[in-house]
């Protein structure tokens, strides 16, 4: 599947700008070019590879800090173009949508560790929530043209009244953070209806990877058996064992919201493996892997379980298997077992 060229519902208005920025005597194709929020996460770093390996101009949004935090792109920074914006920021944003013209809106940016919103819940809505209103808005205004990817989460159906969950599926949000992601992805729905904007929301499960920030029990569980082998720790605190997730690896995830802003017609894809397994299913491979007991190690501590917990999330990914050609590559346990391996190798 190669890159799509014409713009959204406004080909023929994309279809002339392509052509005057062409090199006189030379017919040769515009490179596509992507805009995208959240660009220094795990998600931002997997699809700034996918696209540069596709030939796209990438422009990364940041906020402006103190301090650079380049550390998952810090391989990427001579290929792709570093722009700063905030999504509490109507004005910044707009700027970089006209400067930028993108072909293509990925907005990845979030507050998205669900612990967090219970202890910061209006700071949640105001990036989760209504950063994608702000973002929408200035697509809107400064380059409609653009294809729009909203990232969506599995943690909108929450207390799920149906498993599998698929993209009919009713949302009940058990968090701040799933709230938030609830009226993100309804805003874009509503832009799309109102405004004929070409803008999807992507549902996706549970991903991870050894790019996964340590705040997330995955990256906890993987971090905490390289650190007991490498003798730095002795046991692994967590939180609820028998919570159930459908988790994926966020390389094969993103090769999913690229598909979508590719197809004919915009519309909503969830996304995810279709298997469950439980934190203490995590934690029995990740041990494994280094010849360890995870039951002489793992110990349960009730601070660290949430006020409303999730208890299964399953996706049932079949429309995207069926319209976009997309499946998952790799397994839970290679997953687990890579992102060990990872983190053994960073204390090595």
């Amino acid at each position: 599947m190669s890159p799509r060229r014409t713009p959204g519902r406004r080909g023929a208005r994309g279809a002339k700008r392509a052509k005057a920025t062409r090199t006189p005597g030379r017919r040769q194709p515009r490179r596509p070019t992507a805009l995208i929020t959240g660009i220094t996460g795990q998600d931002g770093s997997y699809l700034a590879e996918l696209l540069l390996d596709k030939g796209y101009r990438v422009v990364g949004v940041v906020r402006r800090t103190s301090h650079d935090s380049y550390e998952r792109i810090g391989h990427l920074l001579d290929r792709v173009r570093i722009v700063p914006a905030d999504l509490l920021d109507q004005h910044s944003l707009t700027s970089v949508v006209r400067d930028a013209r993108p072909d293509e809106v990925y907005n990845l940016a979030a507050q998205s560790f669900v612990p967090t919103s219970w202890s910061q819940p209006v700071l949640t809505g105001e990036f989760t929530a209504l950063g994608v209103t702000r973002l929408l808005e200035a697509v809107r205004l400064a380059y409609p043209e653009a294809r729009f990817y909203q990232a969506s989460s599995s943690e909108m159906f929450g207390k799920a009244v149906e498993t599998p969950q698929r993209e009919s599926t009713p949302f009940y949000p058990r968090s701040p953070y799933g709230v938030a992601k609830v009226y993100g992805h309804w805003i874009t729905v509503n832009y799309r209806e109102s405004y004929d904007l070409f803008a999807v929301s992507g549902i996706l499960f549970n991903h991870e990877s050894p790019r996964r920030g340590l705040e997330f029990v995955t990256r906890r569980v993987t971090h905490g058996v390289a650190r007991i082998v490498r003798g730095l720790a002795t046991r692994l605190t967590l939180g609820n064992l028998d919570a159930r997730r459908d988790w994926g690896f966020a390389g094969d995830y993103v090769e999913a919201m690229w598909r979508m802003l590719q197809q004919p017609a915009p519309d909503d894809y969830v996304i995810g493996t279709g298997e469950t397994h439980s934190v203490r299913q995590l934690c029995e491979i990740a041990f494994r892997h280094v010849g360890l007991d995870w039951r002489r190690y793992v110990a349960v501590d009730p601070a660290l379980v949430r006020p409303a917990d999730v208890d299964l999330l399953q996706a049932d990914a079949s429309k995207a298997r069926r319209r976009l050609g997309w499946r998952p590559r790799m397994s839970f346990a290679e997953l687990v077992q890579t992102m060990v391996d990872a983190d053994l190798a960073r204390l090595a």
